[in-house]
């Protein structure tokens, strides 16, 4: 029995399965226990259970607002919660800072990248971290470490290139080398495939896959259930700050999920029916081209069409010059070639005032910083493009009844959740903000609608929403131009597809012949034969 004894113990020794490729300690379990955090007026969690294990990716689902944020920050040690406890490998452990969570062997890669673009991806990496050359950095060390890591998990990077000459996709890459140079066992994933291309996405998951074949345990925040479906194995629904419930993947569906977190049936499919406005051209432009906001070329001869009753998407990976297609369209960036037409009139030089008069409407991307004034009443933003003229003003006085009926009806209207119309628009959540938009916007009847990004950060319940007021547009005879990052909008509702790569447009594909492949290639830059420029 002794030496029976002694060969368990050597057997256990040879096959230790507590540490990962990477040379750091597995996180075996990690469970989330009662978890309750409150703000001022707000519970955001209340006791919330949730867990995850080595060799698992496990997605967390819920519309804006049900709490998975504030519960990955409490995991992450940014939030201190009132109420329950977080155990590892089933010891329970304190988490207080993020400094906690690393040491913990927990990660995070955040939405928006945290790297210095001046910097060279081993500076990133070595950033904040002790150097045994005191004030000098490690950087040969720290080369040979973020090159091997790229060997153990297919997250190959050069060390010496900067970040701003890394393509989003690779830019990523390096925020996860950052967390496992750290020791993260353990990775939080908060939208991570929100600005990739379809192949970056395909990539990315077979590096997810590797992970967790290493052993390594993943938190994977999305909206897009599509990929919550492809990529993990168990999925956790919050709503309203508790938690509904926990399955396996495999025994759902993208409809089950949607239902689940809204808590009514959600129509996940949108089926465009053909109208009798596709006739005349409502806008053209002819060879436009702009700069950045750095002086740089951001538009290079575009050339684009969009006939009343048609949305043609614009896709393309952000920073490509979607923003500055949207402005220079409505008035607010110059173009330093070309000529924009609207049914036929030329507007290139034309004010947004001027702009706006012929009855083009704009939803900007930035909707707190260019579509509404934070510190103005509901009322107030309903109002924001016509103030000072009929039915809402006369001899320069506001007219307040006329303003509080005109607000009233479009909160009624676009179901705008809100205490009142004086409720001053900071205090709204992102959907209610993005609804009050589109209610000014598109109350006006408006010849051109442009529309850019209009559901970013939106949960499924209030992007259905927006959806349903776009293809009601659409069917009214409104000319839609519509910027989106997310592929599967694009592809859902746009009868043509066209897409920007580093300001030009590569093509355009009509809604039967446009697949995720194609468009991802030419969202890469890969210019196909035979495929329509104009």
């Amino acid at each position: 029995m002794f030496f029976v004894a002694i060969l368990a113990s050597l057997n256990r020794i040879m096959n230790r399965t507590d540490t990962l490729p990477s040379g750091h300690t597995r996180i075996e379990t990690l469970e989330m226990r009662g978890i309750t955090k409150r703000f001022p007026g707000v519970v955001a969690n209340y006791k919330v259970d949730f867990d995850v294990h080595s060799g698992e990716v496990h997605a967390l689902l819920g519309e804006n607002g049900a709490g998975k944020s504030t519960l990955m920050k409490v995991l992450y040690g940014m939030y201190s919660a009132e109420e329950g406890e977080i155990r590892l490998n089933g010891e329970r452990v304190y988490i207080n800072s993020p400094t906690d969570a690393i040491e913990a062997g927990i990660g995070m890669i955040h939405q928006h990248f945290m790297l210095v673009e001046t910097l060279t991806v081993a500076e990133n990496v070595a950033l904040g971290l002790p150097s045994s050359r005191g004030f000098l950095t490690d950087i040969d060390k720290v080369s040979e470490r973020i090159i091997k890591l790229g060997e153990i998990y297919g997250l190959k990077v050069d060390p010496g290139a900067y970040i701003w000459q890394l393509s989003v996709g690779q830019q990523q890459r390096v925020e996860i080398i950052k967390a496992l140079y750290r020791g993260a066992a353990l990775l939080i994933l908060d939208e991570p495939t929100a600005v990739l291309t379809p192949q970056e996405v395909d990539e990315f998951f077979g590096i997810m896959r590797q992970m967790v074949a290493d052993g390594h345990a993943l938190i994977f925040i999305s909206h897009k259930l599509h990929e919550v479906i492809n990529i993990s194995q168990r999925v956790t629904v919050l709503r309203d700050g508790r938690k509904i419930g926990t399955r396996q993947t495999a025994d759902t569906t993208k409809s089950d999920l949607a239902n689940w977190m809204v808590g009514r049936e959600v129509s996940m499919t949108r089926k465009l029916v053909n109208t009798d406005h596709h006739t005349q051209q409502r806008l053209v432009l002819e060879n436009i081209s702009c700069d950045s906001d750095r002086g740089t070329s951001a538009l290079k001869n575009v050339n684009l069409s969009v006939r009343s009753g048609e949305i043609l998407g614009v896709a393309g990976v952000s920073g490509n010059g979607q923003r500055e297609l949207a402005e220079t369209i409505t008035g607010l960036r110059p173009s330093t070639q070309g000529h924009i037409y609207l049914e036929g009139e030329d507007i290139t030089h034309l004010s947004p005032g001027e702009i706006t008069e012929r009855m083009v409407s704009y939803i900007p991307e930035e909707r707190m910083r260019d579509g509404m004034i934070k510190n103005f009443t509901i009322a107030e933003n309903m109002i924001l493009r016509e103030h000072n003229k009929a039915p809402f003003a006369q001899n320069g006085f506001l007219k307040l009844k006329t303003i509080a009926a005109h607000s009233d009806k479009l909160i009624r209207d676009f179901n705008v959740k809100a205490p009142s119309r004086e409720t001053l628009a900071k205090n709204l959540s992102g959907g209610n903000i993005q609804k009050i938009v589109l209610a000014r916007e598109i109350s006006r009847k408006p010849r051109l609608l442009v529309a850019a990004q209009p559901t970013r950060g939106l949960d499924i319940g209030a992007t259905e929403y927006v959806h349903e007021q776009l293809l009601e547009q659409r069917r009214d005879g409104t000319a839609i131009l519509m910027i989106s990052e997310d592929l599967d909008e694009v592809i859902a509702l746009s009868d043509r597809i066209a897409v920007i790569f580093e300001g030009e447009i590569m093509g355009i594909l009509p809604h039967e012949e446009a697949t995720p492949e194609k468009l991802g290639l030419l969202m890469a830059g890969v210019k196909e034969e035979g495929v329509q420029t104009a």
